[in-house]
């Protein structure tokens, strides 16, 4: 289905600012305790090698913006197996920014990690 397209059972959320098929995605374990939508700008806990909304007051790794998570993670019961982006172009408005956190803030790391942020218009 094209980008615009929408059917009972998908809606597209304008995730992507550009092609789809040229992000790249893999699986990231979310720490339990969470729910988080696709979306929102994922952090890695240095000690344990899981995720969490990157918060910029935190001191355990998760500070620095990694990932873009590719679908909703309900993680309350425990740890999720869930897939994030490591790269592509998205729609910075998309986004789901965890506190103290801006756009600009985030966009010159990611895009050194190659995920690049734009403002797509709707």
């Amino acid at each position: 289905m094209p980008a615009s397209s929408s059917s009972s059972s998908l809606t597209y959320d304008r995730l992507f600012a550009d092609n789809a098929e040229q992000c790249v995605a893999r699986k990231v374990t979310i720490l339990s305790g969470q729910v988080l939508t696709r979306g929102a700008v994922i952090g890695k806990i240095t000690a344990s090698g899981k995720y969490i909304l990157s918060l910029s007051a935190a001191a355990d790794g998760s500070q620095t913006p990694d990932l873009v998570l590719a679908e909703d993670c309900n993680a309350t019961g425990g740890d999720k197996e869930g897939l994030a982006y490591e790269a592509g172009i998205f729609n910075a408005n998309a986004l789901t920014i965890g506190t103290a956190h801006t756009l600009a803030s985030i966009q010159e790391g990611l895009r050194a990690k190659g995920i690049h942020l734009v403002t797509a218009q709707a």
